[in-house]
C-alpha cells in the first residue's frame, strides 16, 4: 500500500535554526522513497532504516529530533522500537506512526507508548510532511517561565503540575505524558465543555489530526481516574458537543446516554 502523491510541492521548513533530522523507519522502498524525498525537499535532513533492529542502530548514530515509524517490519515490529526508544534516559524523541492498519487497539497501543501522531496508509506526502512540522513545533516550544503550579484538586483526585504526578485517594497514578497533560488542563477549567477539537489544539498543539486521538485519550485517562470507568463522573460527555470535567464527583451522572453521532 503506497502512498498516494499529489501534485503540489511539499511545504518548506522554517528558514530559521539547523535543519531537523529525521528517521524514516520504513521497510517498502517506495514509501521510504517518497517520504525521505518529499522531506528533503522540505529542508529537513533524513535517514532511512527498513527494520527494527537497524532504526534503533541508526537512531542511536543520527540522534534524530524525530522518528517516522512503520508499525510492520521486520526483525522487531514499530511498537517495540517505540517502547526501546522510550527506555532512555534524555528527552523522548518525538515519533509519527505510519501504519497500514487502521485498527483501533494498534491505535491505542502507540499512543499508550507516547507516539505523538498516527497516519494511516495511503496518505498524503504533504499532509505527512505537515503533521511533522506541527509535532516538531510542539516538541521543541520554549516552556514557559517557571512559576509555582498549583496543585489541583477534585474530591480526593490530586495532580500536581510540577511535580507532573496524580494520585486519587492517596493511590499513585500511573499516567503517560499526554494523560496528564489531558487530565491537568480539565482539572484548571472545572465545568467547561471542550470540543474534541478544542482539546486537540490545547493539549497536543495540534491545528489539525485525528480526533479519534482525544477520544482514545480521554477514554484511556477514565480507566485510571474513574470510579467506574464505564458510568464517569469526573470527566463527562456532553452530547454533541464535547466533554467536562465536573470537580463534584460525588454527583450522580447526568449525561443521557449516547446514541449515534455523540462522542464517546
Amino acid at each position: 500500500m503506497h502512498p498516494a502523491t499529489p501534485p503540489s510541492a511539499p511545504p518548506p521548513v522554517p528558514a530559521h535554526g539547523p535543519p531537523r533530522r529525521v528517521l524514516v523507519v520504513e521497510d517498502d522502498p517506495t514509501v521510504a522513497e517518497v517520504v525521505t524525498g518529499y522531506l528533503s525537499r522540505a529542508g529537513y535532513t533524513t535517514a532511512h532504516a527498513a527494520d527494527g533492529f537497524a532504526a534503533l542502530d541508526r537512531a542511536a548514530e543520527f540522534r534524530p529530533h524525530l522518528v517516522v515509524l512503520d508499525l510492520m517490519l521486520p526483525g522487531i515490529d514499530g511498537l517495540e522500537v517505540c517502547r526501546r526508544l522510550r527506555r532512555g534516559d534524555g528527552p523522548a524523541v518525538p515519533v509519527v506512526m505510519l501504519t497500514a492498519r487502521g485498527e483501533e487497539a494498534d491505535r491505542i497501543l502507540g499512543l499508550e507508548l507516547g507516539a505523538d501522531d498516527y497516519v494511516t496508509k495511503p496518505f498524503s506526502p504533504r499532509e505527512l510532511v505537515l503533521r511533522i512540522g506541527s509535532v516538531l513545533r510542539r516538541a521543541e516550544a520554549a516552556p514557559p517561565p517557571a512559576a509555582p503550579a498549583a496543585v489541583l484538586r477534585a474530591g480526593d483526585l490530586c495532580a500536581d503540575p510540577g511535580g507532573r504526578r496524580a494520585d486519587r485517594a492517596g493511590r499513585a497514578l500511573s499516567l503517560t505524558a499526554r494523560e496528564f497533560d489531558l487530565l491537568v488542563f480539565l482539572m484548571r477549567h472545572p465545568g467547561r465543555v471542550f470540543s474534541r477539537e478544542e482539546l486537540l489544539h490545547q493539549v497536543w498543539g495540534w491545528e489539525f489530526g485525528d480526533l479519534s486521538t482525544v477520544t482514545v485519550h480521554v477514554r484511556r485517562l477514565r480507566e485510571k481516574i474513574e470510579a467506574d470507568p464505564a458510568a464517569p463522573r469526573l470527566v463527562r460527555t456532553v452530547w454533541g458537543a464535547g466533554y467536562r470535567f465536573d470537580p463534584a464527583a460525588d454527583e450522580p451522572p447526568e449525561d443521557g446516554p449516547l446514541t449515534g453521532g455523540g462522542l464517546p
